[in-house]
């Protein structure tokens, strides 16, 4: 099959005709059809501003418009630096009907992090929100010939662009967004991410989770710069739903937003998931809301005793938590049922996703062995933006990897067993630091963990721990040690203890062990 495939993407790639009946998958194309099923529908709302599918699909034109004017969709690329909002996703779908890739950056980052991002990706124009105007107003940029200040500047745009265009056919396997890789493993990478990927993403999204019909109301909280946060805050209106769009994290807010709104979804990190449940219990009581389908956790790793109390709070048959990467989409997820009885997986295989665990010598490992994970999919990126070595190490043969170690039991269910360059050997023997990190959130008077290696003369590396308790100074090093001896071998204990205000974490909830490193 994967031969037949192959050979009609050739065959595409000669210019072969298409069937008059074909059509290129468009994200836009289906909010424009969600649009023609009830014009007056409240397609976003974020604060106090709301936007129906006609206005949607209008502004979304008339930035298409406006953009097609000033760039040419062959050649050129623009950017994003702004926190979310309706008018992020109007720019996103903008660019996307135009054919012009744009680059979804962090505000978050420093100004010579962004600078270093929008040259990179040859940004000819840039959008930003007034906070992030103000940090970027004096950088001088490479490529970039215009900033458009969305708060000042968007509606005057609007205004002026023809309220009708004439679109280039943007064919689906083109770059839909350029979201940039974390950094959290070196330096941030432009991922080319095709519309194929992002529109197949939400059919199987819409089947694996039950919560993207028409009569579903969707909360989206997280950082739309980032590739789940983009697909998330899409999905609803793809299908011609709702979302509730927030631009910060208030815990309290958003149990009640959920609760009095109705919502029937919710997407978030595990850092929004701690925050919520470490609101006061009679908050949380208050706050119940029984109109919930899903909830969906992703971008790191959710600790069992997080999903325990996840399940205890909001009910049992409503939690999953998936795995992906910006470059394969999603890959597996772990569906409401298996919560409680696979712990620490993270599912099975996505739709049309195929997994297989690899070992150093390219053999498929036998069940429960630990190799690096790789996948395969009509999700995949088509790879980094000016990057071929790294394209051509993450993708073989079709097959992706980000370098993620993994096991898969009897079952076929997956477990992430931790980052590749992650791992510590000390002794000569491999360490997967997430492990310990496992054993150590089971602590009652631990909040959260980070484990790395460090250089030690005598066995190469040793392992240090980094760590969050719930209340200063009640917590020991010899305690934690200690307890470490009770629950995996001695040579998995920590060496080194350190005991900290916050773990480093990027906008999704990642660990950034990279800083944890420096500073070690």
């Amino acid at each position: 099959m994967r031969f037949k495939y192959l050979t009609w993407i050739n065959r595409v790639k000669s210019n072969i005709q298409l069937p008059n009946t074909y059509r290129h998958l468009s994200i836009p194309e289906g909010i424009r059809s969600a649009m023609s099923r009830n014009p007056s529908k409240i397609a976003y709302k974020h604060g106090d501003k709301k936007r129906t599918y006609k206005d949607l699909v209008q502004r979304m034109d008339r930035i298409s418009s406006g953009l097609l004017h000033h760039l040419n969709p062959s050649e050129d690329h623009l950017a994003i630096v702004a926190s979310n909002s309706i008018e992020y996703m109007e720019i996103v779908l903008g660019a996307s009907q135009a054919g012009i890739p744009i680059a979804t950056v962090n505000p978050k980052l420093s100004d010579k992090e962004i600078q270093a991002i929008c040259d990179d990706a040859e940004a000819k124009i840039l959008f930003v929100d007034k906070a992030s105007y103000r940090t970027l107003e004096h950088v001088v940029f490479l490529t970039v010939e215009k900033i458009v200040v969305i708060e000042n500047e968007l509606e005057d745009w609007i205004i002026n662009s023809k309220p009708t265009i004439e679109a280039p056919i943007v064919m689906e396997w083109d770059v839909f967004t350029m979201p940039y890789t974390s950094g959290t493993t070196g330096k941030p990478k432009g991922v080319l991410v095709p519309h194929r990927s992002r529109i197949l993403t939400l059919f199987g999204m819409a089947v694996e989770y039950g919560c993207y019909s028409p009569d579903d109301r969707f909360l989206a909280i997280a950082p739309m710069c980032h590739g789940a946060g983009m697909i998330f805050s899409l999905a609803p209106i793809f299908f011609g739903g709702y979302a509730e769009i927030m631009d910060s994290f208030e815990p309290e807010v958003v149990l009640k937003t959920m609760k009095n709104d109705n919502i029937t979804g919710f997407f978030g990190v595990p850092t929004h998931f701690h925050g919520i449940l470490n609101l006061e219990q009679s908050i949380l009581n208050n706050a119940k809301s029984h109109q919930l389908k899903s909830i969906i956790s992703n971008a790191a790793a959710l600790p069992q005793q997080a999903k325990e109390r996840i399940i205890e709070q909001f009910g049992e048959g409503l939690l999953h938590e998936t795995y992906g990467s910006t470059e394969g989409g999603i890959i597996s997820n772990l569906r409401p049922d298996d919560q409680l009885k696979k712990l620490q997986c993270v599912g099975q295989a996505f739709p049309c996703t195929e997994i297989k665990i690899l070992t150093e010598s390219g053999n498929i490992c036998e069940p429960n062995e630990v190799g690096e994970l790789f996948s395969t999919s009509p999700y995949l990126f088509n790879g980094y933006w000016k990057r071929p070595d790294e394209t051509k190490e993450a993708l073989v043969d079709g097959w992706l990897t980000v370098g993620d170690m993994a096991r898969q039991d009897e079952d076929g269910y997956l477990y992430i067993v931790d980052r590749k360059k992650d791992m510590v050997i000390s002794g000569g023997v491999n360490i997967y630091p997430r492990e310990i990190e496992d054993v150590l959130h089971n602590h009652p008077n631990i909040q959260d963990v980070a484990v790395i290696g460090v250089p030690d003369e005598k066995w190469g590396e040793s392992l240090k721990a980094f760590i969050v308790t719930h209340h200063p100074n009640v917590l020991k090093s010899e305690e934690v040690l200690s307890f470490c001896e009770e629950n995996i071998s001695k040579i998995k204990t920590p060496k080194i203890i350190e005991f900290i205000g916050t773990i480093p974490r990027n906008a999704s909830g990642k660990v950034l062990k990279t800083t944890l490193r420096k500073n070690s």
